[in-house]
């Protein structure tokens, strides 16, 4: 038997979760069986999609899932060698057993940081690449309009409408990351939402009107880009963030007659709506990146004792790019 802690919902959050709502659970990992292995996660992912599963999806009193990236530490399934890495759902914990079902092999590119794995060249960057350019069908120098431009997947997304020449317009959070995603991605205008109501902002900023909004937000965001919308605009919704800790966003949307007389084709997504992209985004995303031409920011907590900390602070905006918690070295 082998040590290993984990992070268990121990009750469900009403409203912003808190730290009472998690437990640090020490467990003991079972001795290999044939045909299995044993994984130490390296790098575990935090994502606001794991806010609504806490409301119902998620087990209590069992460890949470999520994306994590790990090292094949023992093995006795030959389709796994020990010292490789692999990509699986089982994160917040530090050792599991697998019997090899769920685990994806990564070989990653050694001009690239393992981290990235995790974000853009991960479920991340894919859900960004394949929203934009599948979903919203992005055509070339269009207008496009972005929420929470400086999160893990709307940074990706803003900046894959840069190098399709659009113009783009990015909302935040702070006037930091307003500086970061035009000073280093490159947006043409970004928007602190906290400044000046988003509606009016926007209309500002986007003389132009609206073609492809890709919506991490809802509410007053949703709002605001159904009032700028053009006729046989597109509107990829990927989350709605401003409602997940309440059981269902409080900020009105006025405007949805616009979605029938600008004839708006509105259509919430997953990743795993698109698989048929994910060779062509691994190849583009990874040209990209070793250019230049995607910049990215981390937020990395130490430890699996922080991720709840990181699961707040995410849902907080405390975070600049991905959120991460960094289990081993």
């Amino acid at each position: 038997m082998t040590a290993s802690r984990e992070i268990h919902l121990v009750r469900r959050p009403e409203g912003m979760p808190v730290p009472e709502d998690f437990a640090l659970v020490e467990t003991q990992v079972a001795e290999l069986g044939e045909g299995e292995v044993l994984v130490r996660n390296l790098l575990m992912s935090v994502d606001p999609y794991m806010r609504p599963r806490l409301s119902g999806a998620q087990p209590l009193n069992a460890a949470m899932e999520g994306g994590a990236l790990g090292r094949i530490e023992k093995s006795r399934n030959p389709a796994f060698k020990e010292g490789s890495l692999v990509t699986s759902r089982q994160g917040f914990r530090e050792l599991f057993v697998s019997d090899g079902k769920g685990l994806t092999p990564l070989s990653p590119d050694p001009a690239l940081p393992l981290s990235v794995y995790m974000h853009v060249l991960g479920m991340t960057g894919f859900t960004a690449y394949g929203g934009l350019l599948h979903i919203g069908q992005l055509k070339d120098g269009e207008q496009v309009f972005v929420s929470t431009a400086a999160g893990a997947v709307g940074s990706i997304a803003a900046q894959i409408a840069k190098i399709k020449g659009c113009y783009v317009v990015g909302s935040t959070g702070s006037d930091d990351k307003v500086r970061w995603l035009t000073e280093e991605a490159g947006l043409d205008v970004a928007l602190n939402y906290k400044n000046e109501p988003i509606r009016k902002a926007l209309k500002a900023a986007a003389p132009k009107g609206i073609d492809v909004y890709f919506d991490n937000v809802g509410g007053d965001h949703l709002d605001a880009a159904l009032s700028v919308m053009n006729t046989l605009g597109r509107i990829a919704v990927c989350g709605m963030i401003s409602g997940y800790n309440e059981a269902g966003s409080r900020t009105p949307v006025y405007n949805l007659s616009n979605i029938i007389y600008g004839r708006i084709n509105v259509r919430g997504f997953v990743g795993a709506d698109f698989p048929h992209l994910y060779e062509p985004f691994r190849a583009e995303m990874a040209e990209w990146l070793k250019a230049g031409r995607i910049k990215y920011q981390e937020t990395i907590y130490q430890g699996i004792d922080q991720a709840p900390a990181a699961m707040i602070g995410l849902l907080k905006g405390a975070n600049t790019g991905k959120m991460l918690v960094a289990l081993a070295d």
